[in-house]
């Protein structure tokens, strides 16, 4: 079982800068394919960016192409997602998100474990 810790939301302007953090809980963190998904108010959760257990595959959702950025380190367990030129579209609960069988089945149907989430609030 993986446990998910996410920091770093926060309120920032549009235009602006956010960094995320995900810290997981155990040994195998490497044997898992990672991602971020979020949560708009109103809406269904969505998935934003995913990673390979290597790093070297990663995925974005449309809207996030070019302005958001994922990464791993797995000496450190840690998955980060970075956002820059933030928009009020952005806003909503993002959740660090974990898959064992691989970064496609995360992308097609959804992730094994998740985090409990951190507000990101893009103000216009």
């Amino acid at each position: 079982q993986v446990q998910l810790v996410e920091s770093g939301g926060g309120l920032v302007q549009a235009g602006g800068s956010l960094g995320l953090s995900c810290a997981a809980s155990g040994r195998t963190f490497r044997r898992y394919a990672m991602g971020w998904f979020r949560q708009a108010p109103g809406k269904e959760r969505e998935i934003v960016a995913a990673i390979s257990y290597s790093g070297l595959a990663t995925y974005y959702q449309d809207s996030v192409k070019g302005r958001f950025t994922i990464s791993r380190d797995n000496a450190k367990n840690t998955v980060y997602l970075q956002m820059n030129s933030l928009k009020p579209e952005d806003t909503g609960v993002y959740f660090c998100a974990a898959e064992s069988s691989s970064m496609a089945s995360m992308i097609d149907l959804r992730a094994e474990y998740y985090g409990q989430g951190t507000q990101v609030t893009v103000s216009s």
